[in-house]
């Protein structure tokens, strides 16, 4: 649990003094005190997506929650393998779609922000949800998304964008209420990556571009997330049950629902250290373009 100083107190602590925080001690203030995405306050930590599977087991390092940018930067180690099917990760639970370098151009999707079920423990809990590009078997993702979190006891909701490396931002314009309908979108054009998120609820929308150096464009992605702080990945916060739907990905200049892809399509399931279910997906609908993900265990 982290203290009530100011956020400005840690920062002015960063500077003189080397202190090991986490995204569990940092978040909190971060939230609290920011009243917009701006780059004096950077965010920027570590998620580590374990992947088991028949043929494979690999570490990817992605990234999703925050960090200010006054404190040190860690130096990251990225260890990208590939892998086919179906298969369990410690910090993501939904689908992929992957392909050659260079094939995946977008991928959109849409989701109800799910509410924190029952009372916030005392300790802090965070489930993250987007759509982005990337990161499945790469060192890079170009991504957006929404948080349900439980921070200092109580439910805490906000939208984010990243484009990892670059690090990421809260968006401030965009109040996230449990209920809401989301659409986000991750698309590439030319030379630069483009996210955008809309709260089609309020009608309020967000949309930023950046170029990603040595961006593979091999992978869409839909994903339900236990983020992950230096001190590894944070636990799940109860959630309940996350419903997306109208995912599409554009593959190889072919645009189609995530199940149009076929033998390209991978179903993640997240698992704790020991194998007991954290969060599962559902079978994809009918139509390829929907499913759930739902709650079982905070883990990690």
């Amino acid at each position: 649990m982290c203290s009530r100083r100011d956020i400005w107190s840690i920062l002015d602590d960063l500077a003189t003094h080397t202190l090991r925080l986490t995204c569990d001690e940092l978040c909190p203030q971060i939230l609290s005190g920011l009243s917009v995405a701006e780059p004096s306050l950077k965010m920027k930590s570590h998620t580590h997506l374990t992947i088991s599977s028949a043929s494979a087991t690999g570490l990817i390092v992605l990234s999703c929650l925050s960090l200010a940018s006054a404190a040190p930067v860690l130096q990251l180690t990225l260890a990208p393998r590939t892998h086919d099917g179906s298969f369990q990760s410690t910090n993501w639970s939904g689908y992929a779609v992957t392909g050659p370098s260079g094939s995946v151009s977008d991928a959109k999707g849409s989701w109800t922000v799910p509410a924190i079920q029952g009372s916030c423990p005392s300790t802090n809990r965070y489930s993250s949800f987007w759509v982005g590009i990337d990161g499945f078997s790469s060192g890079t993702v170009e991504q957006t998304g929404t948080d349900s979190d439980c921070q200092s006891g109580a439910p805490t909701y906000y939208a984010w964008y990243e484009f990892y490396p670059h690090p990421a931002f809260l968006i401030n314009g965009l109040t996230i209420t449990p209920g809401d309908h989301i659409t986000a979108e991750a698309s590439f054009s030319g030379r630069s990556f483009t996210v955008t998120i809309t709260d089609t609820t309020t009608g309020h929308s967000f949309s930023t571009s950046a170029r990603v150096h040595s961006a593979q464009r091999s992978s869409a992605e839909w994903i339900a997330e236990a983020p992950s702080s230096s001190g590894g990945i944070l636990p799940l916060a109860d959630f309940g049950t996350v419903s997306f739907s109208a995912c599409t990905a554009i593959v190889s200049g072919t645009p189609g629902t995530i199940g149009s892809f076929g033998s390209s399509v991978q179903v993640i399931t997240m698992v704790s250290n020991s194998g007991a279910v954290k969060a599962q997906p559902s079978s994809l609908s009918g139509s390829g373009d929907s499913f759930s993900v739902t709650w079982k265990s905070s883990g990690p």
